[in-house]
């Protein structure tokens, strides 16, 4: 399961633990979540585990000793701090991802307004402003409709994403799904998905939409990913 020394696993699920709570924070302060829907997952380096919120929690009373340790098959890891509690609903589609994408590091599901009402109409968010052409490289692809529960949602997830420069699903019927390098990485594409989502559908009320042509999606996403900022973390 590691090759990580017993003090270095235990850091190092101490550190996702952390930040995958402290990650719930971002979805309610920007409004992506109501009520205790939605979740972040954050893979744990040099282990085959990932850490995720318990079910039906309340945003307030989200901690790092309540998150819960899984492995990737989705089953929580006995004896760890939160291992009494349910995880969240959508476990086993983030389990999908993770064994199925290893370049993944962190999950993200949330019911973001604007980002639900393209997923409704299965509708597909086009590449009309240079920050989806930034972020996401193209447009939002929709991805199969799901039932929750088991890692139907998940195979949806790999099957849509595998080979797309997009970060983020539209799950028909559902919701918004997006991946990164890190789970604060998978964040910033949620809030990021939620933002243009909401753009592209005031600007379409408005009147005809503008496509940008493919050379220019090309280097302005070239250019953001590998020029902008002053490091990776720093873009992400």
């Amino acid at each position: 399961m590691t090759d990580l020394t017993p003090t270095m696993f235990d850091d190092a699920v101490a550190r996702v633990r952390a930040e995958v709570a402290s990650l719930h924070a971002e979805l309610v302060r920007y409004g992506l979540v109501v009520w205790t829907g939605g979740n972040v997952s954050g893979r744990v380096p040099g282990a085959d585990l990932f850490v995720i919120k318990p079910s039906g929690v309340s945003y307030d009373e989200l901690a790092p000793e309540n998150m819960i340790v899984c492995d990737l098959d989705g089953n929580v890891v006995p004896g760890t701090p939160g291992s009494d509690r349910s995880p969240s609903s959508d476990t086993a589609a983030h389990a999908y991802v993770y064994r199925n994408m290893p370049e993944v590091g962190g999950v993200v599901h949330t019911h973001s307004t604007y980002a639900v009402a393209w997923a409704a109409r299965g509708e597909e968010i086009p590449c009309v402003i240079t920050a989806m052409a930034d972020e996401f490289g193209g447009p939002i692809p929709v991805g199969p409709f799901a039932i929750i529960g088991d890692d139907s949602i998940g195979r949806g997830i790999v099957e849509t994403l595998s080979g797309h420069r997009s970060r983020a699903v539209l799950m028909r019927n559902h919701g918004p799904f997006t991946i990164g390098s890190s789970a604060k990485d998978a964040v910033k594409a949620a809030v990021m998905v939620e933002d243009v989502a909401r753009t592209v559908h005031l600007a379409r009320q408005a009147g005809e939409l503008i496509p940008i042509p493919q050379v220019a999606i090309d280097k302005l996403y070239d250019r953001y990913q590998n020029v902008y900022g002053q490091t990776t973390d720093d873009r992400r």
